[in-house]
């Protein structure tokens, strides 16, 4: 499932999107002002980005640059032309003026979402002495192959695929849900201790790090 971030604090507006992601299939994360924002991308890595500009604290505009490897789609009341091309020049990947249309913005958060998904969805994983093959479902220390479970694995890859951000349970649980349907929050810390377990007997070392009461990243 993937996960969107809306950051507006207009919470009629916001409201609404959240309303129309759910329908959509999308999971929702909120905030309401630049600096939680910049909390909640701290916390947890979501595919795409709703940025509204009129923000409290941090303004949309000081908050843009801040964003790294997610897609963020502008959505403004502001319809100056060089506004757009400021935003779209400094790592915006669109720009939707407000009033707009439900359809023609799900329609280009889809565009955005199947653009960003081939680099995260193929090839080659690294960490440190850590390989990950998607494509062929191996996991490498070193040279030496380590035999994970198909739940181990979706967890593996989803931490190898954001290396710098703690992600909570109720996030992985939904994100590797596309790989593993069958694990569950009563079962989701047995399968991260095997994982663990694992890693640490091939590579002599721990390579996840619980961040108590929020949840885990790579170390």
């Amino acid at each position: 499932m993937r996960l969107i971030a809306i950051i507006d604090d207009d919470v009629y507006i916001g409201n609404m999107l959240e309303n129309i992601l759910n329908k959509e299939g999308y999971q929702v994360l909120r905030a309401f002002s630049g600096t939680e924002a910049l909390l909640l991308l701290s916390r947890c890595r979501p595919d795409l980005i709703l940025l509204d500009l009129m923000l409290p604290g941090l303004s949309g505009e000081e908050l843009l640059p801040k964003i790294k490897e997610i897609p963020v789609i502008i959505i403004s009341a502001k319809v100056d032309v060089q506004d757009k091309v400021n935003l779209l020049t400094e790592g915006a990947v669109d720009y939707v003026t407000k009033p707009f249309d439900t359809r023609e913005l799900l329609a280009r958060i889809a565009v955005h979402l199947r653009s960003a998904a081939p680099g995260r969805q193929t090839g080659t994983l690294t960490f440190q002495d850590l390989t990950l093959h998607i494509d062929s479902h191996e996991v490498f220390i070193h040279d030496t192959s380590v035999r994970l479970t198909r739940t181990e694995f979706a967890i593996l890859k989803l931490l190898m695929q954001n290396p710098s951000q703690v992600i909570t349970r109720t996030v992985m649980l939904e994100r590797i849900c596309e790989d593993t349907p069958d694990c569950m929050e009563s079962s989701l810390k047995v399968h991260i201790s095997n994982l663990r377990k694992k890693l640490r007997d091939t590579g002599n070392r721990d390579y996840i790090e619980t961040v108590w009461g929020i949840g885990f990243k790579l170390q």
